[in-house]
Protein backbone atom coordinates (compact mmCIF):
# COMPACT_ATOMS: atom_id res chain seq x y z
CA UNK A 1 0.00 0.00 0.00
CA UNK A 2 0.67 3.60 -0.45
CA UNK A 3 0.67 6.40 1.58
CA UNK A 4 0.46 10.06 0.80
CA UNK A 5 0.34 12.59 3.90
CA UNK A 6 0.92 16.31 3.12
CA UNK A 7 1.27 18.95 6.07
CA UNK A 8 1.74 22.76 6.11
CA UNK A 9 -1.72 24.16 5.49
CA UNK A 10 -3.11 26.86 7.27
CA UNK A 11 -4.84 30.30 8.17
CA UNK A 12 -2.95 32.99 6.56
CA UNK A 13 -3.42 36.36 5.46
CA UNK A 14 -3.29 37.91 1.97
CA UNK A 15 -0.21 38.50 0.85
CA UNK A 16 1.56 36.07 2.91
CA UNK A 17 2.68 32.55 2.52
CA UNK A 18 2.63 29.08 3.13
CA UNK A 19 5.13 26.03 2.36
CA UNK A 20 3.13 22.58 1.90
CA UNK A 21 4.79 19.36 2.08
CA UNK A 22 3.70 16.02 0.95
CA UNK A 23 5.90 12.25 1.34
CA UNK A 24 4.91 9.43 0.03
CA UNK A 25 5.93 6.11 1.90
CA UNK A 26 4.96 2.48 0.85
CA UNK A 27 6.23 -0.48 -1.54
CA UNK A 28 6.90 2.26 -4.13
CA UNK A 29 9.19 1.56 -6.81
CA UNK A 30 8.86 4.29 -8.86
CA UNK A 31 7.74 7.57 -9.12
CA UNK A 32 6.93 9.37 -12.28
CA UNK A 33 4.40 12.90 -11.63
CA UNK A 34 3.79 14.38 -8.30
CA UNK A 35 1.94 17.37 -7.81
CA UNK A 36 -0.92 19.54 -6.51
CA UNK A 37 -4.64 19.90 -7.15
CA UNK A 38 -7.04 21.86 -5.49
CA UNK A 39 -10.91 22.04 -4.20
CA UNK A 40 -12.88 25.02 -3.46
CA UNK A 41 -16.22 24.86 -1.90
CA UNK A 42 -18.73 24.13 -4.65
CA UNK A 43 -15.68 24.45 -7.25
CA UNK A 44 -14.35 21.16 -8.97
CA UNK A 45 -10.76 20.08 -8.24
CA UNK A 46 -7.96 21.64 -10.44
CA UNK A 47 -4.56 21.48 -10.78
CA UNK A 48 -2.34 24.00 -9.00
CA UNK A 49 1.54 22.19 -10.61
CA UNK A 50 2.82 19.37 -11.17
CA UNK A 51 6.24 18.35 -11.98
CA UNK A 52 7.82 14.87 -13.95
CA UNK A 53 10.62 12.43 -12.90
CA UNK A 54 12.77 14.94 -15.01
CA UNK A 55 11.87 17.48 -13.41
CA UNK A 56 9.32 19.47 -15.86
CA UNK A 57 7.36 21.44 -14.28
CA UNK A 58 3.59 22.53 -15.09
CA UNK A 59 1.52 25.55 -13.40
CA UNK A 60 -1.67 26.83 -13.76
CA UNK A 61 -2.09 30.11 -15.01
CA UNK A 62 -3.43 31.44 -11.88
CA UNK A 63 -0.18 30.77 -9.98
CA UNK A 64 2.43 31.33 -11.96
CA UNK A 65 4.49 33.37 -10.92
CA UNK A 66 3.51 33.16 -7.36
CA UNK A 67 3.73 29.40 -6.66
CA UNK A 68 7.43 27.07 -6.54
CA UNK A 69 6.76 23.34 -6.56
CA UNK A 70 9.88 21.44 -6.25
CA UNK A 71 10.45 17.28 -5.10
CA UNK A 72 12.80 15.22 -3.62
CA UNK A 73 13.48 12.19 -5.42
CA UNK A 74 15.38 10.42 -2.59
CA UNK A 75 12.89 11.55 0.51
CA UNK A 76 10.20 10.74 -2.07
CA UNK A 77 8.72 14.17 -1.43
CA UNK A 78 6.90 17.03 -3.14
CA UNK A 79 6.72 20.38 -1.70
CA UNK A 80 4.71 23.30 -2.85
CA UNK A 81 5.84 27.33 -1.82
CA UNK A 82 3.15 29.33 -1.94
CA UNK A 83 4.07 33.01 -1.87
CA UNK A 84 1.63 36.34 -2.40
CA UNK A 85 -1.55 34.50 -1.44
CA UNK A 86 -5.07 35.69 -2.40
CA UNK A 87 -8.22 34.68 -0.61
CA UNK A 88 -9.22 32.98 -3.78
CA UNK A 89 -6.59 30.50 -3.21
CA UNK A 90 -8.20 29.30 -0.53
CA UNK A 91 -9.13 25.74 -0.97
CA UNK A 92 -7.92 21.69 0.20
CA UNK A 93 -5.10 20.83 -1.43
CA UNK A 94 -4.42 18.17 -2.53
CA UNK A 95 -1.26 16.01 -3.29
CA UNK A 96 -1.14 13.50 -5.71
CA UNK A 97 1.65 11.27 -7.27
CA UNK A 98 1.39 8.19 -10.01
CA UNK A 99 3.68 5.64 -8.46
CA UNK A 100 4.73 1.97 -9.38
CA UNK A 101 4.18 -0.71 -7.38
CA UNK A 102 2.89 -3.69 -9.51
CA UNK A 103 1.56 -1.26 -11.92
CA UNK A 104 1.30 2.19 -12.52
CA UNK A 105 -1.85 3.71 -10.49
CA UNK A 106 -2.31 7.57 -8.84
CA UNK A 107 -2.76 8.25 -5.79
CA UNK A 108 -3.70 10.87 -3.67
CA UNK A 109 -3.57 12.39 0.09
CA UNK A 110 -6.07 13.19 2.53
CA UNK A 111 -6.35 17.11 1.76
CA UNK A 112 -4.80 19.80 3.89
CA UNK A 113 -6.82 23.48 4.31
CA UNK A 114 -5.49 26.79 2.79
CA UNK A 115 -7.46 29.71 4.27
CA UNK A 116 -6.36 33.12 2.76
CA UNK A 117 -8.22 35.91 4.85
CA UNK A 118 -7.95 38.81 6.86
Amino acid sequence: QVQLVESGGGLVQPGGSLRLSCAASGSIISINAMGWYRQAPGKQRELVADITRGGSTTYADFVRGRFTISRDHAKNTVSLQMNSLKPEDTAVYYCYAKILLAMWNDYWGQGTQVTVSS
